[in-house]
């Protein structure tokens, strides 16, 4: 049962997903701390601009609220809120912008019947249910020398892998949305404040991808655990 804990295979597997998302991390803090210190031109707030952009993308049934906590934003679709962190909210910054537009366009993919969304919203359920069963199957399958059951384990348990997967067109479509809403409405003024927006936007979506990168060398671990006990039965 030892691998469950620290053990050279799984660090073989998973060290290069680790150091992909430190390096992500940093990145995201690095972008995030520039870009909140340069002012846009407009001196909106990250909430009078979403304000604006739901007004004008006549999402008049979107609630807007603060969120505790810093990069906290996000969108509920079960409420239809969209909840802005102290720093988004009240921040004229063109990270601020950046951060409340992307998160207005999960609003938008939630008005327009986004089918990536829809989906990735279905799937969470099985994917919660599936992180505990999963595990569970895989140390029974494990201890009893069950290799059927150890692959039923793997199988559940790649449910994560698959949220990741459905996750990533889902927040790229809605920095998309985010670029343009801010384009077309003249929120962002100059090549300057538009690079500052595609830079915050790029190292939150590189998040996403490590997400995937570390949730399917986890599940390959696994898969070579399992592969290993049919070598051993052998």
């Amino acid at each position: 049962m030892g691998f469950f804990f620290f053990n050279p295979t799984y660090m073989l597997f998973m060290a290069p997903a680790i150091i992909l998302m430190l390096i992500t991390q940093w990145y995201v803090s690095s972008a995030y701390k520039k870009w909140s210190k340069v002012p846009s031109r407009n001196r909106i707030t990250g909430a009078e601009a979403a304000e604006r952009l739901m007004r004008s993308g006549g999402l008049y049934d979107v609630k807007l609220e603060q969120a505790r906590g810093r990069l906290s934003d996000h969108y509920d679709p079960r409420s239809k809120t969209l909840r802005l962190s102290a720093g988004v909210a009240q921040g004229s910054s063109v990270a601020a912008l950046a951060i409340a537009a992307h998160e207005l366009g999960h609003a938008m993919q939630d008005n327009d019947g986004y089918m990536p969304l829809r989906l990735r919203a279905a799937i969470v359920p099985a994917v919660n249910i599936g992180s505990y069963l999963g595990w569970i199957l895989l140390m029974i399958g494990i201890f009893l020398q069950v290799t059927e059951l150890a692959w039923l384990g793997v199988f559940v348990f790649s449910g994560g892998a698959i949220f990741s997967l459905a996750t990533l067109p889902v927040e790229l479509n809605a920095s998309a949305r985010a670029r343009r809403l801010l384009a077309d409405t003249g929120l962002v003024v100059g090549e300057n404040e538009r690079r500052g927006v595609n830079t915050v936007l790029n190292a939150a979506a590189l998040t996403y991808v490590a997400a995937l990168i570390a949730a399917v060398m986890q599940l390959l671990y696994y898969a070579s655990i399992v592969l290993g006990m049919g070598g051993r039965r052998r």
